[in-house]
C-alpha cells in the first residue's frame, strides 16, 4: 500500500475503483511526466448522489464534499495509469466545473473540497493552481466535475 493509500486509510476512505468513461475518452491520460485526468463526476458506486444547481437544489457544503468525491475519484484514475500514487511529485493543477443557480458565486469554496482533499492525503505535493469555474449544467445533473494535472516520477 502506498504512502499516499495510507494517508487515505487514516482519514477513513478508500480509493475507488476507476469510474469507467461516459463517452469516447480515458480516464487519464499519460504524457511524459504528466498525467491528465478526464473530468471526474462525483460517483459512487455507479451513481451521483446529489444533483441539481448548486444554491438551488444542492447546498454548498453538500458541492464541496461532492468536490472531494471528485478528487478521489481523479486519484484513482491516475493511479491506473501510473500504478502507484507515491509516483506523484507534484498535484500541478485543478480545474473545477461547478453547476450553479443564476445567483451563486462562491464557486472556489466549493473547490476547496478537492483541494483540501488533495492537501491532506498528498502533503505538500498536493498544493496546486486552479480554476473554479460556474458552469449551467454538467453531465447526469452532476453538481460539480473536477479534473486534475499531476507531475509523476518512475
Amino acid at each position: 500500500m502506498s504512502a499516499a493509500e495510507k494517508r487515505l486509510a487514516e482519514l477513513g476512505l478508500t480509493l475507488p475503483d476507476v469510474v469507467p468513461p461516459l463517452a469516447a475518452y480515458q480516464p487519464a491520460v499519460r504524457t511524459g511526466n504528466y498525467v491528465y485526468t478526464a473530468g471526474q463526476l462525483p460517483m459512487v458506486k455507479g451513481s451521483v448522489p446529489a444533483t441539481g444547481k448548486v444554491g438551488a437544489e444542492v447546498s454548498a457544503e453538500q458541492a464541496k464534499e461532492l468536490a472531494a468525491v471528485c478528487a478521489l475519484n481523479a486519484l484513482a484514475a491516475v493511479k491506473s495509469v501510473v500504478g502507484d500514487l507515491d509516483k506523484i511529485v507534484r498535484v500541478v493543477k485543478v480545474v473545477g466545473f461547478i453547476a450553479s443557480a443564476p445567483d451563486f458565486t462562491a464557486q472556489p469554496g466549493v473547490l476547496n473540497g478537492a483541494s483540501e482533499l488533495l492537501g491532506e492525503v498528498l502533503g505538500d505535493k498536493g498544493v496546486h493552481a486552479r480554476s473554479a469555474v460556474g458552469v449551467t449544467v454538467l453531465p447526469l445533473d452532476a453538481p460539480v466535475e473536477v479534473e486534475i494535472l499531476v507531475e509523476v516520477q518512475d
